[in-house]
């Protein structure tokens, strides 16, 4: 890199540091950035020169790598008839095409589609649903309302917004400040038994005995299928799931699965709840949506939920976003989805799977690991202690590879795309940090 260059990217970062938000960062001691030049594949170019192995996928969201030309043609071509109409009283191929793949992968019984423009508010309108539909209900059979709040468990997270916030863990989920602005809901314990392990009947016990307390006011139950992820990665047993969708039909309570960080593909199921076998009431879904490229978000339900709140008072379902249905973001999703489904995403994930189990595992037996763990294309090695997030960034990129830690706990999700021998880096990278302290507090 010239002078003139190294100038321009210090001014920039500056102002970076001086003026812009980030994730969850501090802006009186914030962390440090690096500028991003351009992005190929698994690689992520720093405008410092500096190349890197992309073992995030961007937050899960980049499946086939990123400046995918599949994808750069379906943006392309869709710019040229137009990037956006309003949703109301509109409507566009590309939006009817998405929602008819949606209602074909996903499992049986969700037939109606709200695009929305975000994981968090497809999260707000799922909850919405299952509070409008339960005023519905009470309305129709002359009852008073008394299914006002919502069921979730414990190390969840399903959003920034403040109905997503108030489902997320009121410890590990990041929104303590607000509790006493958010809505009281109940919590169960999280589930406890492994993905792999023998099925522990006594798992759901309190679950249970919540459900059996409080049914009455409960509208919805809310949870990530089989991996919870901001929570700690932790992957619980299919068994769960299945009793989670028994207990709200004996109770008649909505089910809402959050797989906007499970779905397609990334546990080795196109959509994690189906290792349980189950279809919810309402699935929300992002992130991997438009394969990482613009922010698209979907909230699917039951035909009996969107007939039921279409009747009620309100007579329709009370949310619309600006940019719902953008052409351009379903235009890519549904590139992405064709990508996926043409690219045997089956044997992607399973080649990945089995390279981090072998590379990843044998981590356990460092000092300083307490566990390491592997399903689909999600590797987590958990800490004894907390990352220090800013040096252990620095030292990943002087190994050429962006991961992006927190709390305890070291994980990669990368592009289905990626090499053996690209993984390989990774894991070396965080074996390599695993032995330094500078990189934990």
């Amino acid at each position: 890199m010239n002078k003139k260059d190294t100038k321009k990217t210090t001014t920039l970062l500056e102002f970076d540091k001086e003026s812009i938000w980030h994730p969850y960062t501090s802006m009186s001691s914030p962390l440090p950035s690096y500028l991003v030049s351009h992005a190929q594949g698994v690689n992520i170019h720093l405008a410092t020169g500096e190349t890197l192995i992309d073992g995030m996928s961007s937050w899960w969201s980049v499946l086939h790598g990123y400046n995918n030309p599949v994808l750069n043609q379906a943006l392309k071509q869709q710019a040229d008839k137009f990037s956006h109409v309003m949703f109301g009283g509109l409507t566009h191929q590309p939006a009817i095409n998405l929602s008819q793949k949606l209602i074909k992968l996903t499992p049986k019984g969700l037939d109606k589609v709200f695009l929305s423009d975000s994981g968090s508010v497809a999260v707000e309108v799922a909850i919405k649903m299952a509070l409008q539909y339960q005023h519905s209900m009470a309305e129709k059979h002359h009852k008073p309302l008394t299914k006002t709040k919502l069921l979730t468990v414990r190390n969840g997270y399903h959003g920034d917004t403040f109905a997503a916030m108030s489902v997320c863990d009121p410890v590990t989920g990041m929104h303590q400040i607000f509790e006493q602005v958010l809505l009281k809901n109940h919590f169960a314990p999280a589930p406890t038994t492994k993905f792999n392990d023998t099925w522990q009947e006594d798992d759901t016990d309190e679950l249970k005995a919540l459900f059996a307390a409080h049914h009455q006011e409960i509208a919805a139950f809310i949870l990530e299928p089989i991996v919870q992820g901001t929570g700690g990665m932790r992957f619980y047993h299919p068994n769960y799931l299945k009793v989670c969708r028994e207990l709200c039909n004996q109770y008649d309570v909505l089910l809402i699965v959050d797989e906007i960080a499970t779905g397609f593909g990334r546990t080795g199921k196109l959509f994690a709840c189906e290792w349980a076998d189950i279809s919810p009431d309402i699935m929300c879904l992002g992130k991997t949506l438009t394969g990482g490229y613009i922010s698209l978000a979907a909230t699917l339900c039951s035909e009996t939920i969107a007939n039921v709140i279409s009747e009620g008072e309100a007579g329709c379902f009370m949310h619309g976003p600006t940019f719902m249905g953008n052409p351009l973001a379903c235009a890519i999703a549904n590139a992405s989805i064709d990508l996926l489904l043409e690219n045997n995403w089956q044997q992607q994930v399973s080649q990945i799977e089995q390279s981090l189990t072998t590379l990843m595992l044998p981590l356990k037996q460092h000092p300083r690991v307490v566990d390491s763990r592997v399903l689909g294309t999600i590797g987590a090695v958990e800490c004894t202690d907390a990352v220090n997030v800013a040096a252990i960034q620095k030292r990943f990129v002087e190994l050429g590879v962006w991961i992006r830690p927190f709390g305890k706990l070291i994980y990669i999700i990368p592009p289905l795309i990626i090499k053996e021998s690209e993984l390989t880096i990774l894991v070396t990278a965080i074996k390599t940090v695993l032995d330094e302290d500078d990189c934990f507090n």
